[in-house]
């Protein structure tokens, strides 16, 4: 659970300092929180056919969600760390979500190159659909990320 736990906040902390750099409203904020949170365990669960609903299972990682997106909203001035602690959380969560992903298409039996699109998918998923919700260009689809092995 602590693993989860520290993922999830990465990712959180990460889709809400891309809002608060746009200027988002609270709602934005939490919207940009809760998508680079769970975008990618989204749309891994499309593609290794597991139930969508499985994910909002854990109720205790929605609270820590909606808390943390509430103390960055009220902390603003956090946002001129962004430069900084932006990459650092990005990639907190894109090692752990990937680790996560790939592990459970490896539980379920799938071959190598499903596992490989698992770690992928979970991995880059939400940081990319938060970018393009920020009319971003996704940090995924640029030379310098740090996603690339």
């Amino acid at each position: 659970m602590t693993w989860t736990v520290l993922h999830i906040i990465a990712y959180a902390i990460s889709g809400a300092f891309v809002a608060l750099q746009a200027k988002y409203s609270f709602i934005g904020i939490f919207v940009l929180g809760l998508t680079t949170s769970y975008g990618g365990s989204i749309i891994r669960n499309i593609v290794l056919d597991i139930l969508v609903s499985n994910i909002w299972e854990r109720q205790t990682l929605l609270v820590v969600l909606v808390t943390l997106t509430t103390i960055l909203f009220v902390k603003r001035n956090w946002i001129h760390h962004w430069n900084r602690l932006g990459y650092f959380f990005d990639s907190i969560g894109l090692a752990s979500f990937g680790i996560q992903g790939g592990l459970l298409a490896q539980s379920l039996h799938h071959d190598l190159g499903i596992i490989i699109l698992a770690y992928m998918f979970t991995g880059v998923g939400g940081g990319m659909i938060r970018d393009l919700l920020a009319g971003r260009t996704p940090h995924a689809l640029r030379e310098e990320i740090h996603a690339v092995f």
